[in-house]
């Protein structure tokens, strides 16, 4: 199973369109949150799922969820935008948050950099920003390809 994961998109569906085209085939799509309406056009145009959160700019958005807890490949996946946890001064308030919650995946947003932090028992992924990247990279998004128990961690930049 290969699932997309993007952040940060704020309105810009030229960078959604060229992730999805840069991702290849993918089953499903986690958006971490700053813009809905990015969650749901790229739901529209590619077919997929797509899971998403509300981030700092979706607020007040009652209909969607600011995190939530999937399963898919046989893994708990913990998808917050993180920046109710702090994750701009690291990421161990989410982690634990992500451990309590029994996930071995977490996944957030909010900072605009990419990384990929494998911590004792639970994978913490962010993406990058697919727009606005704040790291000097280009932008950003990651695609997880699970083959049973082993995850393997695609890092695209647009």
């Amino acid at each position: 199973m290969r699932i997309g994961i993007m952040s940060d998109s704020h309105g810009n569906t030229m960078a959604v369109d060229q992730a999805i085209k840069k991702a290849g085939q993918v089953d499903v799509w986690l958006h971490a949150g700053d813009l809905i309406q990015d969650a749901e056009y790229l739901s529209i145009v590619t077919g997929k799922e797509v899971v998403h959160v509300a981030g700092n700019c979706d607020w007040p958005q009652n209909s969607v969820p600011e995190e939530i807890l999937i399963e898919k490949a046989g893994h708990k996946i913990f998808l917050s935008h993180g920046h109710n946890y702090g994750v701009k001064r690291g990421n161990s308030d989410y982690y634990r948050a992500a451990l309590a919650k029994g996930a071995d995946v977490a996944i957030y947003g909010h900072t605009h950099v990419a990384e990929i932090d494998e911590k004792k028992n639970c994978l913490m992924i962010n993406p990058g920003s697919v727009s606005h990247p704040r790291d000097g990279q280009a932008q950003s998004f990651m695609v997880l390809n699970f083959q049973g128990q082993e995850i393997k961690v695609e890092h695209f930049h647009i």
